[in-house]
């Protein structure tokens, strides 16, 4: 975007805060020769003792390399919901600025635009589950600062068009996140390859769907190196734990395995829409770039509890927006796959 200035974003206050500094932010090195007398840490040696790296440089290393991106475009959290916050955090003065959210779309955006005191402006996606550019257009203002742009939808699972994206990377003044935690089932490519034309862009990913982490809570934020400067300040120091670190950077490194399962998932997916197809109580299947299915069913919330009773949990969607009577399927092994189309083809 032309003539875009991240500086008439930011908080004054968090443009004059001086962050904090941490032990560990006053020298560089793998700390393999220190003798470490500075954090007053338990000094007897448990694997887990020491304060982990609070810049996560060994995981960011190998996320910089497989993603195409520099070390300083990359800003881990606690799980996506803290980079989120962050973000929020970072760039929205509350009871003054707006978000604008595209419902219906991944809840905590609204979440966090009550906890910090943010207007959040919602508009519906068209029928078919694409953002309405016009519509979207016309409730910004000069205080607009974030747009949330959740592609593959979360809970809808279809990947939004391009184009429409783009213009809205074009015509708002303030920064687009585009949240891909489903990226990885989708045919669609990520847009990380457009951080370099877009300076308002934000991509956010996490660990928890197609890595399979969602225990150790590790969510990624690729973004400008301006913009990640910015979260770098205000970021608790110590956010993503030790542990959370090496079991990371584990998975990633075996990314074959990575690759299997999410093939396994998208054959378990074709599957698993070709047996709600055969049900009579479906009445429409949306198109999906997730690990997901949502469904149109005759009466969800008798659906839902029969499944229930079959000790199967699914999810219930119909007090969202254009998503009347709908339940969300994840895929799941191909075990648990066919004891649910067993059940689903034994209701009556």
């Amino acid at each position: 975007m032309k003539g875009f200035d991240l500086n008439k974003l930011v908080r004054e206050s968090v443009q004059k805060l001086q962050p904090y500094s941490s032990a560990r932010d006053e020298y560089v090195s793998d700390g393999s020769e220190m003798i470490f007398l500075d954090a007053n840490e338990n000094p007897f040696d448990n694997g887990v003792n020491r304060y982990p790296d609070p810049y996560q440089r060994s995981l960011k290393s190998l996320l910089a390399e497989q993603k195409g991106v520099a070390e300083s475009q990359i800003l881990l959290g606690n799980g996506s919901d803290e980079v989120l916050d962050l973000i929020y955090r970072a760039f929205c003065e509350p009871n003054r600025d707006n978000i604008i959210t595209l419902p219906p779309t991944y809840g905590m955006y609204k979440v966090l635009s009550g906890i910090n005191a943010v207007e959040n402006r919602e508009v519906l996606l068209t029928d078919d589950f694409e953002p309405n550019v016009e519509g979207i257009l016309k409730v910004v203002d000069n205080k607009s600062k974030l747009l949330f742009i959740c592609s593959p939808n979360n809970p809808t699972g279809n990947a939004f068009n391009q184009e429409r994206i783009e213009q809205l990377l074009n015509s708002f003044n303030g920064l687009v996140v585009i949240d891909e935690a489903y990226i990885d089932f989708s045919k669609d490519e990520s847009w990380l390859s457009q951080l370099k034309n877009y300076p308002n862009l934000i991509v956010t990913q996490t660990l928890s769907k197609a890595y399979g982490l969602a225990g150790i809570r590790l969510g990624i934020c690729y973004a400008s190196k301006e913009i990640i400067g910015v979260l770098n300040k205000i970021k608790p120091p110590y956010n993503v734990n030790q542990l959370t670190q090496q079991r990371a950077l584990e998975r990633v490194l075996n990314q074959d395995l990575v690759n299997q399962e999410v093939q396994q998932i998208l054959n378990e997916r074709e599957e698993l829409i070709k047996a709600l197809h055969s049900l009579e109580f479906i009445e429409e299947i949306y198109p999906t770039d997730a690990n997901f299915v949502l469904a149109k069913v005759d009466d969800a919330n008798n659906r839902y509890q029969q499944l229930l009773d079959k000790q199967v949990v699914v999810r219930n969607r119909s007090t969202q927006p254009l998503c009347k009577n709908t339940l969300r399927f994840t895929v799941g092994t191909p075990d648990e796959n066919k004891k649910l189309i067993a059940i689903l083809k034994a209701l009556n």
